[in-house]
């Protein structure tokens, strides 16, 4: 069973060695991302709960100052932020607060773009 929570954020950032000079993505140029962080697990049999949304929502809060209304290039681990390293950014994130995390999604809704990403193999449990 999975479970999943949402958050957004705005961010700019350019790509200057994914495409050739001139390309429109090399220019300065922002976003709205929305991230999706997915556990997967078993319900508690006392709870019924996999995991406390809460909890989710709490790490979230450092995510998204880290992230909201910045220079993705200036981010340590983000000076390249295609939507593949932001998602494995968050990975390298959530993970150690939320051990049953099964998938990131970042999505550029207004784009019609996203990335799923279901994390390293060496990370990736299912919560008992």
């Amino acid at each position: 069973m999975r479970i999943f929570n949402e958050f957004t954020f705005e961010a700019a950032h350019h790509l200057p060695h994914v495409f050739p000079d001139g390309h429109v993505n090399t220019r300065l140029h922002g976003h709205s991302f929305r991230v999706r962080v997915t556990l997967e697990g078993k319900p508690d049999k006392r709870t019924g709960l996999i995991a406390d949304l809460g909890q989710v929502e709490t790490a979230f809060g450092t995510a998204r100052e880290k992230l909201d209304h910045r220079y993705l290039n200036e981010i340590e681990g983000l000076e390249t932020p295609t939507l593949e390293n932001i998602a494995m950014w968050l990975w390298r994130h959530f993970y150690p607060e939320l051990p049953s995390l099964a998938q990131i999604g970042v999505y550029r809704d207004t784009c019609g773009e996203g990335c799923e990403y279901q994390g390293e193999y060496e990370t990736r449990r299912v919560a008992a």
